[in-house]
């Protein structure tokens, strides 16, 4: 294989491998801290609620997939100040 060809073979590897990488970092979700989870966790327990585990959209938006609840299992959205702002039914 010409020396041209390998570079132009290499350039693409790296380049499909790049860009998988940054389309990976994108979806990952932080995980919440210990405290954040607890303060959560204390949330939800008033209606009811248990949490498999908290991810942190962002500083001020926490999500649950799959909470259990009393009456049901629901994705539920918490702001900042760990107030419910979205609940759905998860079916």
């Amino acid at each position: 294989m010409p020396t041209i060809a390998r570079i132009g073979f290499a350039c693409a590897f790296l380049f499909a491998a790049g860009a998988a990488l940054a389309q990976e970092s994108e979806t990952v979700e932080e995980m919440a801290s210990p405290e954040e989870v607890s303060k959560v966790a204390e949330t939800l327990s008033k209606i009811g609620c248990t949490a498999p585990s908290v991810e942190k959209e962002s500083d001020d938006l926490f999500e649950i997939d799959d909470a259990t609840c009393e009456i049901g299992q629901y994705d539920i959205k918490l702001n900042g100040q760990y107030k419910i702002i979205v609940m759905s039914i998860d079916e």
